[in-house]
């Protein structure tokens, strides 16, 4: 199966080869002191970015839903499709290029995908019929996937593991940035007509793609640096020449038979993945539901302040990926699993909160906000350390397909989070919608309790 897969995406990998590295290395220590902090920024802010703007081409279809139901006639049910076919392609899409992004230049990569990325939102935008709207967010959900290997490719190539933490929630806050920024703009586009909800977000990702593909490079040895394990040392000092091809030396064998021994039969990979199944049904849940339930059920339209509910979700999604990032590297001294156990069992409980919200108290826009910021503020918090520890047990020769492992799991939860939250709105009532959503953080806590031991791969001895 895997020698067909590998196969099958060969020819793209050859398309967009990793660089060599560079002829003649930097050899100076202050010089390569100079540039590395140079190209850590540079790296660090082209992926944030990047990737934020991945997301404006990716959560601006929240907002149009109501205004999509009246105007073509479509159901809760067909809406809730669109967006689980939309996130199944999602998901597979980062598996499969989390492969491929391993192995290629992550400049062109993701620039690439963007900039399809763009295109299927103007398709989508220019749609009226139920077939079509599947038909461009499915291809876009396969864009979107390409954009998180380069980055993870990026985080482990350019940090160490005792910075992944705040490094990995620095480039995981772009997520919330981007729904947030997206949030407000459609929550102001779309009382004007709600296609402008796909266009202007689509013009605005094709100065992204230009932007990534200027920005953005490949591995410090690719620009004259040692790696990024010798420049950590105490001394920098040249990285030899055996090393830094160390990388292109190896066959695509090795590279196969680590991929099964680090990623497919490493059961903390399979735990973490199915941990990050029930949280990402929690996230997309909240996200892309509760602007149509404030509206229908609390009386909040979202032209007129509903939007601030998504905004706070994502805004202290922010702070929670920062704060997480720092708790896991300075208080648990590298086990995320064990901040992942508490901030999901928290989050469970804010969910219930937001659920029995009493009257008149259900009608404030700025209560409902301030129990919804407590949701994204836990839940972002799991959500970046998954990435965390998914880099750590892949190590960096296989980070990328790491990442599209655990995200693969988490975009299958949107055949719930869609189709079946929409159906369940549909034909019970919100308030059948609830219960679940906590029963999904809680086990999720529990799946990340067996996590509770792991460390990064620093402590671990797989380095």
């Amino acid at each position: 199966m895997f020698d067909k897969v590998a196969g099958f995406l060969q020819p793209v990998v050859d398309a967009i080869k990793i660089p060599p590295p560079a002829k003649e290395p930097l050899t100076d220590p202050q010089e390569i002191d100079k540039q590395y902090r140079y190209w850590r920024l540079r790296i660090l802010y082209s992926i944030v970015i990047g990737y934020t703007v991945f997301y404006f081409v990716r959560k601006n279809i929240s907002l149009t839903i109501p205004y999509m139901e009246s105007e073509l006639g479509i159901s809760k049910t067909q809406i809730g499709l669109v967006m689980s076919l939309g996130g199944l392609m999602y998901g597979v899409s980062k598996f499969f290029n989390g492969i491929i992004g391993d192995q290629v230049n992550p400049r062109y990569f993701m620039a690439f995908g963007l900039f399809c990325s763009a295109a299927m939102n103007i398709g989508y935008g220019m749609s009226s019929s139920i077939s079509m709207l599947i038909l461009f967010w499915t291809l876009n959900g396969w864009f979107q996937g390409i954009g998180v290997a380069p980055c993870g490719r990026s985080l482990a190539h350019w940090y160490t593991p005792k910075e992944r933490g705040v490094k990995t929630s620095i480039w995981n806050s772009s997520t919330s940035i981007g729904a947030g920024l997206i949030g407000v703009l459609c929550g102001t586009l779309v009382g004007i007509n709600w296609r402008l909800c796909l266009f202007v977000p689509a013009a605005m990702a094709i100065v992204g793609a230009v932007f990534i593909w200027q920005r953005l490079r490949d591995t410090p040895q690719s620009l004259g640096l040692p790696s990024i394990e010798e420049f950590g040392r105490e001394e920098c000092v040249a990285t030899p020449a055996a090393e830094t091809s160390e990388v292109a030396e190896e066959s695509e064998v090795s590279f196969r038979r680590f991929l099964m021994h680090n990623v497919f039969l490493n059961p903390m990979m399979w735990a973490v993945s199915l941990a990050n199944f029930f949280l990402y049904v929690v996230r997309y849940a909240i996200l892309d539901w509760s602007p149509t339930y404030l509206q229908e059920m609390r009386d909040i339209p979202i032209a007129k302040g509903g939007y601030w509910v998504a905004v706070a979700f994502e805004g202290a999604g922010i702070l929670g990926m920062l704060i997480g990032g720092w708790i896991s590297d300075r208080v648990f001294r590298g086990r995320a699993g064990r901040a992942c156990f508490f901030s999901m069992g928290i989050c469970a409980l804010f969910i219930l909160l937001f659920w029995q919200l009493p009257s008149p108290y259900a009608q404030s826009i700025w209560l409902n906000s301030l129990l919804a910021g407590g949701i994204g503020f836990f839940c972002y918090s799991a959500q970046m350390l998954v990435v965390v520890i998914a880099i750590n047990l892949g190590t960096k020769r296989a980070a990328a397909t790491a990442i599209g492992l655990t995200g693969l799991f988490g975009y299958l939860s949107t055949v719930f989070s869609g189709v079946g939250l929409g159906w369940l709105a549909q034909h019970y009532g919100w308030d059948k919608v609830f219960p679940p959503l906590v029963a999904c953080a809680t086990v999720s806590a529990i799946l990340f309790a067996f996590l509770w031991n792991t460390t990064d791969e620093r402590r671990s001895g797989k380095a």
